[in-house]
């Protein structure tokens, strides 16, 4: 059998102040790989810079210009962490056997990747990168991240419980995957819709080397909600169970209130009133909210526009310097 081809795919958005520390980390990772003969000596490392406005391109464009092994391609503008992650998997896909993405900042563990090549050859497919623990996170991060993976399974979303977006690929796997054109992606929970052999290796992810996360509360929670709607349908469906209670429970608020009719005891009720009618138009407003977003998703789907565009690659200009 021979070698794999290993592509390290890293999305990078304003990492000039880290991609000088951890690019070195991920070139000896290779090379260990290389030397180890688990792969082959034309593995790569991908940057994806999507569309970052400090030197993180210029530093890309330096590195693949002091070893064979970096490679680097340029998105025309900002269009998000899945995205760029996606465009990087794709421009691999026909030029390597694996694919290993993980983030730029070296939280990830890299010496994971032996497992994940380990558990390749063994057969699988697909191998995942699960957290083992959340120690490194504050109490909030962790209660929201692990409600948010209870939440997901309670849609009915079939993701893996602790695992972000490190993860071994095949190309056979990205090949089946290019297929999705849905452009609300969330490739968490899309990978598992794929099927093949799938595994899991388990790590314990580390502070930030250097730099800021570009990831705050309300792109977590930007994330979050694309992935629920990406992934079920459920919110609509408990939109039309609540809808059906509060019809059963006005029904008998009627009855009720003829009764009282009838009886000669009806006593008027401001409150009541008041109360009920705002209960029913808040649960109103949220429910069309629901039902705009996924509205809304569709309208983008229609128009089947790019999810990302390349401006540049790094072997363009080794094509033109030659």
């Amino acid at each position: 059998m021979d070698k794999p081809i290993l592509d390290i795919v890293i999305p990078c958005y304003n990492e000039e102040t880290v991609l000088p520390m951890t690019a070195p980390l991920f070139l000896k990772k290779i090379e260990e790989l290389i030397q180890e003969g688990k792969i082959s000596l034309d593995s790569r490392i991908v940057f994806v810079n999507d569309g970052s406005k400090d030197k993180t391109w210029e530093i890309i464009q330096d590195l693949s210009k002091k070893d064979i092994h970096f490679q680097g391609v340029c998105l025309s503008r900002n269009r998000g962490h899945q995205n760029a992650l996606l465009a990087g998997m794709m421009e691999a896909k026909d030029k390597c056997d694996i694919t290993i993405s993980i983030d730029c900042d070296g939280q990830d563990d890299i010496d994971a990747m032996d497992k994940m090549v380990d558990e390749y050859l063994a057969g699988a497919e697909i191998v995942y990168g699960v957290r083992s623990r959340r120690d490194t996170d504050s109490f909030f991060k962790r209660f929201t991240a692990e409600s948010f993976y209870k939440v997901m399974h309670w849609m009915g979303a079939e993701t893996v419980y602790n695992h972000a977006d490190y993860r071994l690929v095949s190309a056979k796997v990205l090949k089946e995957f290019s297929n999705f054109k849905e452009v609300n992606i969330y490739l968490r929970g899309m990978f598992p819709l794929v099927g093949f052999k799938s595994t899991c290796v388990y790590y314990e992810r580390k502070e930030r080397i250097a730099g800021e996360s570009h990831y705050p509360l309300r792109k977590m929670l930007a994330l979050a909600f694309d992935g629920i709607t990406s992934l079920s349908i459920k919110p609509i469906r408990i939109i039309t169970g609540v809808g059906i209670g509060i019809s059963f429970l006005s029904f008998l608020l009627i009855v009720y209130a003829l009764i009282s009719y009838f009886m000669g005891s009806v006593v008027p009720g401001w409150s009541s009133s008041l109360i009920a009618s705002c209960f029913i138009g808040g649960i109103q407003l949220i429910s069309l909210g629901v039902i705009g977003e996924y509205v809304g998703k569709i309208y983008l789907e229609t128009k089947q526009r790019p999810r990302y565009i390349i401006s540049e690659r790094t072997d363009d200009e080794e094509c033109k310097g030659d």
